[in-house]
């Protein structure tokens, strides 16, 4: 391909990208019904990385050790023991979840949306909708969040706050291990839990999740007849049934 024309289809391609940008704008200011679907891409867009600079600045000795190119490897490798594997997660968590998004996307987003009878479905798992001013009756976060334990068995289908666990693993850990006395343990049964995240048939779907899954139903079927813009945002093809599929 010559330059002249690989320079003409760089133009032509920002063109349709600014056109197609002025479009969505004006779609938005013009609707009064938003449903937003977000995917992982748009975590990953506000900062959100799991690979790159962002892992090595807070996994470097996992790295060295385990050879892991990104979080999410970590995240599904059989450590030896729970005191490793919670010295992992609990950074893990910590970075996704309590930790502020490094780019105010989200904030921007919710701005545009702000004044707009909006719903919000997304497979995120890391709370920036809700620190960024989404209400919390018009969110349905259908794989879990990293702010939350269920049981590993489970033995009953209730999740817990973690906050509080996660940091007294970031600060007491050392040599890439938690104290034995900081393992989370079920307070119905004594078994070790878990993060609160769709992996198998074994998530939690406790009645906080019901009642949002309720709510998204009776936004749709509310808007059934009306004149509905479906935003999709950083949707993949990891679970493509559950916001990709159903939005064509």
């Amino acid at each position: 391909m010559k330059q002249n024309e690989r320079r003409n289809m760089t133009m032509k391609s920002g063109k349709t990208y600014a056109e197609k940008m002025k479009q969505l704008r004006e779609k938005i200011e013009n609707t009064d019904t938003i449903l937003i679907g977000a995917g992982a891409g748009l975590s990953t867009s506000a900062g959100f990385t799991y690979s790159g600079d962002r892992f090595w600045k807070y996994f470097k000795d996992f790295i060295e050790k385990y050879h892991f190119r990104n979080m999410y490897e970590g995240g599904f490798y059989p450590f030896d023991s729970l005191e490793e594997y919670w010295a992992y997660w609990s950074r893990y968590i910590y970075i996704n979840r309590y930790m502020d998004a490094p780019k105010p996307v989200y904030e921007n987003l919710y701005e545009l949306v702000k004044d707009k009878d909006y719903f919000v479905l997304t497979t995120n798992v890391d709370h920036c909708f809700q620190k960024a001013g989404f209400a919390k009756e018009r969110l349905f976060y259908t794989q879990g969040d990293y702010g939350l334990f269920q049981c590993q068995t489970p033995c009953k289908p209730y999740i817990y706050e973690n906050e509080t666990f996660v940091k007294r693993m970031i600060e007491e850990q050392k040599d890439m291990r938690i104290p034995t006395e900081l393992i989370p343990k079920c307070p119905s049964c004594g078994k070790p839990m878990t993060v609160n995240l769709r992996a198998d048939a074994a998530f939690v779907q406790d009645e906080g999740w019901n009642m949002h899954a309720g709510c998204y139903e009776e936004f749709l079927d509310t808007h059934r007849k009306s004149k509905i813009l479906f935003l999709e945002l950083g949707v993949g093809y990891n679970t493509p049934g559950i916001i990709k599929y159903p939005f064509w």
